[in-house]
């Protein structure tokens, strides 16, 4: 049974408080990164990954996550990923196997969801989320998850 619009925004912020609480004062981003993958795995419902991937030397290098093994480097531009880092904008995909040239890691990945993470103005990599669910993703997730990850792109880095 689907959860109303109104629960959602109630759960994404109850999620936003326990991540702000979670992450206090620290400044290790890759901590950050860790404790956040973990806290999103553990809390939303349907998903097979999560985890984040950060830009190193023009291309997108895996780091924290929760979930199957992954790809390791994705270039600007290319699969999901790299097409949100590349235009700094979410992506939601309802159905991985219709968006051209999606990057299989997981072949049960079914929906998938991309935020830029932005500090300063400057793109420093993504929050990307799988699913096994088509269609998992909606405009309600999308405007938690980017709030989670705003969360982590306040902490300041150390």
């Amino acid at each position: 049974m689907p959860i109303s619009a109104a629960t959602k925004t109630e759960f994404y912020a109850d999620l936003a408080a326990q991540l702000r609480g979670l992450l206090g004062d620290e400044t290790d981003p890759v901590a950050n990164a860790a404790n956040t993958a973990a806290l999103i795995f553990m809390s939303l419902p349907d998903l097979n990954w999560a985890g984040f991937y950060f830009l190193r030397g023009g291309e997108l290098v895996v780091g924290p996550f929760q979930g199957k093994p992954a790809c390791v480097r994705i270039a600007l531009g290319r699969g999901v990923c790299g097409t949100a880092a590349a235009e700094r904008r979410t992506i939601v995909v309802a159905d991985v196997h219709a968006f051209p040239g999606h990057i299989a890691c997981d072949a049960a990945s079914r929906s998938e969801i991309v935020v830029p993470l932005i500090r300063e103005n400057v793109l420093i990599g993504v929050l990307d989320l799988d699913s096994p669910l088509p269609g998992r993703f909606d405009d309600d997730d999308r405007a938690g998850i980017e709030r989670l990850a705003a969360i982590y792109c306040r902490q300041p880095a150390g």
